[in-house]
This record gives C-alpha cells, sequence and structure tokens, in this order.
C-alpha cells in the first residue's frame, strides 16, 4: 500500500505537469469562502485529492519520502487496509483543520496541496509504535527517539502556524494530520484486546 500510494502522487505529479491550472482548480483544497469571487469552488472531494497535488519535484519528493520511511513500517505492522484508512483520516483531518483555520483567519483564497497531512499522521502512528526508535533530522543530522522527533516537529509546526513566520506552509493541515491519526489509533486502540494496535 505504502509503495502503491507513492505511486499515485507520483502519477498525479506528472498529470499535474500535463495541465497544472485544471487540476489545481479542480483538485487542489479551496476555501469555504473567498473575498475574490473569481477563486475556484471548494468541492467535497478536495478533502481528499489535495493531498495527490505537489507544488515541484523537490515538495513531492520530500513528501514521498517520508511516506516510503514511515509508511513501510507502519504497514508492515498495521497491515495495508489500516494504513491507508490512517492516511486518509490524516488527510481529511487535515484538510479540515485548513478550512476551519482560514475561514477563522480569512485573507486571499489561497490553494491548500501536498500529501504532507497524511504523512505527519503516519509520524504520528510510527513515533507511536516505535517511540524509542532512532530517527535522524536531515538538517541537522541530529539522532532522537521517534517520540522525541514527532513531539519537536508537532512543536514547530504550532510555532510556525501560530506567529505566521512561516507563510506558503500549511501548519495547521499538518496538525490536523497528526490529530486525525491519534483519534484514528486512539479508537482501534480502545476496542478488544486482540483488534488493538500493539
Amino acid at each position: 500500500m505504502t509503495l502503491l500510494l507513492i505511486a499515485l502522487n507520483a502519477l498525479v505529479f506528472v498529470l499535474e505537469a500535463l495541465g497544472p491550472a485544471s487540476m489545481i482548480d479542480r483538485f487542489a483544497l479551496w476555501p469555504l469562502h473567498s473575498a475574490n469571487a473569481y477563486a475556484p469552488a471548494f468541492h467535497i472531494w478536495q478533502l481528499l485529492t489535495y493531498s495527490a497535488l505537489h507544488a515541484s519535484l523537490t515538495h513531492l519528493a520530500f513528501n514521498m519520502l517520508g511516506l516510503f520511511m514511515f509508511g513501510r513500517e507502519v504497514e508492515r505492522v498495521l497491515g495495508a487496509a489500516r494504513l491507508l484508512r490512517l492516511y486518509a483520516a490524516s488527510v481529511v483531518c487535515g484538510a479540515v483543520v485548513q478550512l476551519l483555520t482560514a475561514l477563522a483567519l480569512g485573507g486571499d483564497a489561497y490553494p491548500t496541496i501536498g500529501a504532507s497531512a497524511g504523512i505527519f499522521g503516519l509520524l504520528v502512528a510510527y513515533a507511536l509504535l516505535f517511540p524509542q526508535r532512532r530517527v535522524v533530522l536531515l538538517f541537522p543530522p541530529i539522532p532522537m527517539p521517534a517520540w522525541l522527533f514527532a513531539t519537536g516537529y508537532a512543536l514547530v509546526e504550532l510555532g510556525l502556524g501560530v506567529s505566521g513566520e512561516a507563510p506558503g506552509i500549511a501548519h495547521f493541515a499538518h496538525l490536523g494530520g497528526m490529530a486525525g491519526a491519534l483519534a484514528l489509533i486512539g479508537c482501534w486502540s480502545r476496542k478488544p484486546r486482540g483488534d488493538a494496535i500493539n
């Protein structure tokens, strides 16, 4: 399933390169309402489809690296079906949080794209399943336990989102993805022991 998700994102990136404007207009996540009457409308399918679009090859590459690193290990423990449900829940929850944030803050209508909310959800699952496993930052290359990596990343995203110091990045969608994963894993953990995630 991890490899299928990577292949899907890569395929959509190729299609996007062939017709970027139409793909963004139809499938990116657009705000619920905007002062700009010419902005594309929000549609319910955008809660999922925005995650398969990427702004550049670098954007795609970093997201797919995260999907491969965390997704294959999470899939090994949870299985393909649960990995897909976890990824989808993270993507949708990230979209909802992003929409509510845009609604509260107002401003211009910008689309949200990228698989990051799903990746952040997988990061949370990875940290819960393998809390002591070492994860190494890319910049700088500092190893740390997975639980600390995920917690630190969440705090950084929250700080950047509140301060607005890194505009153009959907920080609250990332946090929404983490929240979606936590909620779903919490539901799974409350089921009978044979159906729990650990």
